[in-house]
């Protein structure tokens, strides 16, 4: 009997739901230049705005997770992007700050647990050998999804305005959520597409699906290694939050771009994010059996990715067109995504059974960067006379940081329950 690929349908739901939520998530800095005109934001209130999301979203990472762990991620999930979708449709119908703030505040709540609850679902689905691939295949789809919504976003304004497009966005989701509710189950082992053989390859995944509560937090916070995953993920994040909040912006006010060619140079550093994460998702398996150690080649490829992006970064500050910026702070990007499938491989077999409540909690780390970075960088602005290159030096150092981390981590050793 040839086993069924049923397991390789979960990952063209995880693929379109990470596009379908950098799509939403990026929409608004892309947006912002005509929400700021209507509703008459200044830097300071878009910043805040950005802080919004980027806070419910962290403060919400570790209750979702939890949520997938005890639940099963199919609830979970199809509940999460119905949160988020009526909440992206919702911010094309607000009227001032405070609706908008309350508006992106709730979109984040509803967000988090989305990555967590896909790691959740690869971890009981896929064997472990396709589990680091298949994250690599994810923040590709996650990056690009990123990448393309610039031009996505100046076609569609061209054919209604910025609120009727949040709309047009939401109803996407709800779409993806009936779909996928119908078709996934939380075990499958109780999937009618899964025979035998299939189930036989991913047995002892599956044996992770039963649903719990009993999360070992003393565990979770005595591990040192956890800390670094969580360590790691902030440091990793704070740079990455500039491109899908101020890159925009700096592209117009430093280099003076504008129209379609914001909408292409803006889209390098998530498009070449995700070369970088299917290149690490790749290679990382295949270092690891060539050093006969899968240990050893998450902390290399990581650590070699900090260093590169802290490297390129900082070119950024040297260049002479807008072009050339891009494309090193592309490059950035790319060094910055062969750490995420490390990153996220590492939850999957240090968490086990508590894969989603791991994930989570490291993803709350790097969005707790992401409240801060949107915030700082325009108060480095006012103190340095409107001086980008401070901005992205900043970033470069925060990277370098995160090189020293990675050496120190664990990213194999299962977390064992009492």
């Amino acid at each position: 009997m040839h086993p069924t690929k049923s397991r390789h349908l979960v990952i063209v739901f995880a693929v379109t739901l990470a596009i379908l939520s950098y799509i939403d998530r990026v929409a608004i800095s892309y947006a912002s230049t005509p929400i700021s005109r209507d509703l008459g934001f200044s830097k300071t209130d878009m910043s805040w705005i950005f802080f919004a999301f980027s806070a419910a979203y962290a403060l919400f990472e570790i209750p979702g997770g939890w949520l997938g762990d005890k639940l099963g991620a199919r609830r979970v999930i199809m509940r999460i992007v119905l949160w988020w979708s009526f909440f992206t449709a919702a911010t094309g119908w607000m009227w001032n700050f405070w609706s908008m703030f309350v508006t992106r505040l709730l979109f984040g709540a509803g967000e988090a647990g989305c990555f967590p609850n896909i790691t959740k679902a690869y971890t009981t689905w896929l064997p472990k050998a396709e589990q680091v691939r298949a994250q690599g295949v994810t923040w590709l789809a996650a990056r690009w999804g990123g990448a393309f919504t610039g031009p996505l976003v100046v076609w569609i304004f061209t054919l209604m305005d910025w609120r009727s497009a949040f709309v047009v966005f939401g109803l996407i989701g709800v779409v993806w959520a009936i779909a996928f509710y119908r078709w996934f189950r939380d075990n499958p082992a109780e999937h009618p597409s899964v025979n035998k053989a299939e189930l036989a390859i991913i047995c002892a995944s599956a044996e992770k699906a039963e649903s719990h509560g009993d999360v070992p937090w003393g565990k979770l916070a005595s591990r040192g290694s956890v800390w670094g995953l969580w360590l790691q993920y902030f440091l990793l994040s704070y740079p990455w939050y500039f491109y899908i909040t101020w890159l925009p912006t700096y592209l117009q006010e430093h280099w003076k771009v504008s129209g379609a060619e914001l909408g292409f140079l803006g889209g390098f550093p998530l498009f070449f994010g995700g070369l970088g994460a299917i290149v690490s998702g790749f290679v990382s398996p295949l270092l690891a059996k060539r050093l006969n150690s899968t240990k050893s080649a998450r902390r290399f490829v990581a650590t070699a990715g900090f260093a590169g992006a802290a490297v390129m970064m900082f070119s950024v500050t040297l260049t002479g067109s807008p072009l050339a910026a891009m494309i090193a702070m592309g490059m950035a990007s790319f060094c910055n995504d062969l750490v995420m499938p490390n990153a996220w491989g590492a939850c999957m077999d240090v968490g086990g059974k508590y894969a989603g409540t791991l994930s989570g909690s490291m993803n709350m780390m790097g969005n707790l960067a992401g409240m801060v970075a949107p915030v700082i960088a325009p108060q480095i602005l006012i103190y340095t006379n409107s001086d980008w290159n401070q901005v992205l030096a900043v970033m470069a150092g925060v990277y370098l940081c995160g090189a020293f981390v990675w050496p120190f981590i664990d990213p194999v050793t299962p977390l064992k329950q009492d």
